[in-house]
Parts: structure tokens; sequence; C-alpha cells
């Protein structure tokens, strides 16, 4: 049987609830180094699931605001396996010191690898106040849809993912990783070779939780609702709320928590009313 480019066999001992061993099959996510390199110039390396790669690619270069628009990037090759080369279109002349980083950026942190603490930092508009909200069921709904959508989960339990739904709720894209930033990359960098920045109309959700790096990698792909079904930290929520972002956590049907700009989730008057107040 073939493997998936994601998953890798192992073989293991399991120790049972009666003290017996058995070996066993067992499926495990891959994690391999990724070089990204604009031209013959290197630019990060970054530890991440093999398949999509030049999702990732696209996507991390729109995420460290390196291009904007999807005529700035004329091919995306494949070197080998694990390098992947990007070549702009002529004329462009990317900014690329905030985006250097030291090392190999790993799968569990997406910007601890930075040179400095104002590199972390990349500066996209905030969100424009529109009228665009969404119902509690289909909010609701997207945990589990999402669940549906890991192949690769079912199969190793180890890999994050992330899922683009459109505001009516139709799941347009899902992207696995072993790093929770490499998956939402993954997906904005789809939506971004196919043109459909900015998201405008979407909502990210994220399987795990909801770092600052996830919340401002949504702003650049112009996505005005997050949500995580874990926990945010304290600098996404401060970011999200600077940034007119709903940031939603724990969302774990039928409960969830809203940290910032609730006005985009339906609730009765009595309801919305109470909870714009609690949050300004």
């Amino acid at each position: 049987m073939k493997e998936k480019p994601g998953v890798g066999p192992s073989q293991i001992i399991r120790r049972k609830e009666n003290a017996a061993l058995e070996y066993l099959h067992d499926d495990l996510t891959i994690e391999e180094p990724l070089e990204i390199g604009i031209g013959d110039k290197p630019l990060a390396t970054t530890m991440r699931t093999p398949g999509h790669d030049d999702e990732l690619a696209a996507g991390f270069l729109v995420s460290e605001a390196i291009v904007r628009r999807r005529n700035q990037i004329a091919k995306i090759s494949v070197a080998n396996q694990n390098t992947v080369i990007v070549d702009l279109d002529e004329g462009v002349k990317p900014k690329l010191g905030s985006a250097q980083r030291f090392g190999t950026i790993s799968s569990s942190c997406g910007i601890c690898g930075k040179n400095s603490i104002e590199a972390i930092r990349q500066h996209f508009p905030p969100i424009r106040a529109t009228a665009l909200r969404i119902d509690i069921p289909t909010l609701l709904s997207f945990p589990e849809r999402l669940r549906q959508a890991q192949s690769d989960f079912a199969r190793t339990g180890g890999i994050h993912a992330a899922g683009i739904f459109e505001i009516g709720g139709d799941l347009e894209i899902v992207r696995e990783d072993i790093g929770r930033h490499n998956a939402v990359d993954k997906a904005i960098g789809r939506a971004f070779l196919d043109g459909l920045l900015p998201l405008d109309r979407h909502v990210l959700l994220v399987s795990g939780r909801a770092s600052f790096e996830i919340v401002q990698k949504a702003l650049a792909a112009g996505i005005p609702i997050i949500a995580a079904v874990s926990a945010p930290s304290t600098l996404a929520v401060s970011f999200a709320r600077e940034n007119n972002q709903t940031l939603i956590g724990f969302l774990r049907p039928p409960s969830f928590n809203v940290y910032a700009h609730i006005e985009r989730v339906i609730l009765d008057e009595q309801q919305g009313a109470a909870a714009s107040q609690s949050l300004s």
C-alpha cells in the first residue's frame, strides 16, 4: 500500500490493561524540513508535513507581507522533495529583511525564529466594518465538519487542521500540517493562488489554539472571523480587538467564547446588547 505524503508507517509495542504486550502497525504524521527560496536566495526553512508545499510557500509570503497580489508571483517550483523556489514577477522588489529568520522554524512555533521583535508584527490594514454576520447554528457546525475533513488526523491523531468556511457555511478549503501555522499558510496559500483574496466573507477555523500569529495570518488574508477549538492568547485577543476581527475560542458545541467583536455573531437583541457592553 502506497502511503500518503503526510503519513508514514511505524511499528509500536503497546502495553494493554492486563499488562500484556502487543506488536502493532501505527501511522505517524511526517515531519520534514522545507526550504522556501525566492529565486536563488534561501528565505526560510520550516518544519512541516509534506504536501501542498507550493501553497505553504505562497501563504508564507502573503502572511509575511512579501507579496500582496497574485500577479506578483510568476512561478512556484518544487525543486526537490524539500525545497520550493518562488520566482517573482519582473519588477517586484521584495523587502526581505523582516522575513529573515535564524535557523529553522519549528512545527510548534512559527515566529520564534524571528531575528528581532519588530520583525514579528507585519502591518496589514484592519478589517473594514461591514454588515457581515454569522448565525450560531452555522458556527457550531464547523468543528465537526472540519474533523470529518481531516483524513490524516483520523489515521495519526497528531496533526492540525485549518479550514476556511464561507459565511453561509460552505467549507471551501481544508489543509492539515503538523504545525498550526503551516496549516493556515497552506489554506491561505491555496486561496491566494486561486485569486480569492481578500477572504472578507469567510471564517478561519483552526483545530488548536489561536495564537497571535494565527490571527495575524488571518488578517493578511482579510479574514474577519477567526475561531479555534482551544484557547486564544492575550496578544491574539488584543490584536483582534485592535484590527476589528471577531475572535472565538473554545468552539466546542454547544458552547463557545467570544473574545473580540461579538457584533458579527447573530444573537437576540437582549443578549447582543449585554454582550457588546461587556466587551467594550
